[in-house]
This record gives C-alpha cells, sequence and structure tokens, in this order.
C-alpha cells in the first residue's frame, strides 16, 4: 500500500511502517551478498518487532514484521526457516483479525503467498486451497495492486494454470507505481519479467512435437 507523506506526518506508526518498507526493499533488491541479507534482515527483524510491541493494537508494524520474517525465511531456506514462517503466519492471522483492510489487505496476500510456498502437512501448513481463498480476498480489496496479482500468477503458475498465471502477472507489471516504493516496484517487477520468462518457457516446450 502506498503510504502517503501526510500519513507519516500525522501518524506516527505509520512513520516506523514507512521506513520498515523502504529498509526492507534496499536489503532485498540491493544487497547482493547472502552473508549481508542475513545479517541486516536480522537487524532489521529486530527493530520490527520492537516497533510491534510498541503499538500493540495496529496491524501495520505486525505485517511488516511477519513480511520481514518471511523474507529471512526464504534467504535461509530448509527445516531451519519453520520457526520464522510460522511466527509470520501468526502475525498476518493477528492482524487480520485487527484489521483486515491494513495495508490495502496486504495480511491476505502475505498469508496466502506463505500457504503455497511452504511444505504441507506434517511438515509445516502449506495448504493450497487456503492460498488461493487468501490471494482472492487480497485482490477483492485490492484488484490493481502489483503484490496480490503477482502472488496470485506465481501461486497458479506453480499450480500448471498457466494462462490464467499470465493474465495476473501481465496486470501486477502493468500496476500504477506506488509513492516512496519505487525500488520495491522495481525489484518485483524484475520478478514479474522473470516469472512470465518461465510461462513462455513452459509454453513453449508443450508445444514441442513429441515422438515415442
Amino acid at each position: 500500500m502506498p503510504i502517503t507523506e501526510s500519513q507519516v506526518a500525522e501518524d506516527p506508526v505509520m512513520a516506523q511502517v514507512a521506513y520498515l518498507q523502504t529498509e526492507w526493499a534496499r536489503i532485498k533488491y540491493r544487497v547482493p551478498d547472502e552473508n549481508a541479507q542475513l545479517s541486516a534482515i536480522h537487524k532489521l527483524e529486530d527493530h520490527a518487532e520492537k516497533v510491534s510491541a510498541a503499538y500493540p493494537d495496529r496491524a501495520e508494524p505486525k505485517i511488516w514484521e511477519g513480511i520481514i520474517l518471511s523474507t529471512d525465511a526464504g534467504i535461509v531456506k530448509g527445516l531451519s526457516a519453520l520457526g520464522k514462517v510460522k511466527k509470520a503466519k501468526a502475525l498476518f492471522e493477528t492482524a487480520l483479525h485487527e484489521n483486515p483492510q491494513a495495508l490495502d489487505g496486504s495480511a491476505y496476500t502475505s498469508l496466502g503467498s506463505l500457504y503455497y510456498q511452504v511444505p504441507g502437512w506434517p511438515v509445516a501448513f502449506g495448504d493450497n486451497e487456503q492460498a488461493e481463498k487468501h490471494l482472492k480476498q487480497a485482490l477483492q480489496i485490492n484488484p490493481e495492486g502489483i503484490d496480490p496479482n503477482f502472488f496470485y500468477g506465481d501461486f497458479l503458475l506453480q499450480d500448471g494454470r498457466l494462462d490464467d498465471a499470465k493474465t495476473y502477472l501481465e496486470r501486477a507489471l502493468r500496476a500504477p507505481d506506488r509513492p516512496d516504493r519505487s525500488l520495491a516496484d522495481a525489484g518485483r517487477r524484475q520478478e514479474i519479467k522473470a516469472k512470465l520468462a518461465e510461462i513462455h518457457e513452459k509454453v513453449k516446450d508443450k508445444s514441442k512435437p513429441r515422438y515415442n
């Protein structure tokens, strides 16, 4: 969700959230070294946790604490990351209980993306039905947003629904720029283009003649 200058000026919570957003984008898209990324994301996790604790009745810091934890888990990968994604899931669920509209429904987007990216039972809580349900709810709130369209498109790609995936990813690519999120938008658009290229290769491979 774009955070306006007036929101930042009027609301100390949104000022903190704006910092978390900006620093997250810098770490994710501008820090190429994995060790440096982990060091920076751990510091940001600590800061996000303090912001969430300072404003316990607000959903926005919880959403960003969860996003940062999820990003950390994505860098680490493997079973050692499960504790972080489970904590992120709990944060998103609490945020949805408090204010499902916060940050244009970002908790729905983030929780939905976790559901299709983590392993299923008995290892973790992965669940494609829950993923699709939450991602569609995010799109109801923010139908033109870059993130809900990207993650739903990626989910459809992983599920083998290539035509639908292409539709949502192209919609994500056309999404309007978000004020003060230029780095995040540029990084996300590179990810979208990579997914569209993946679809192109899959379609091309399917069209090749098969000989027995």
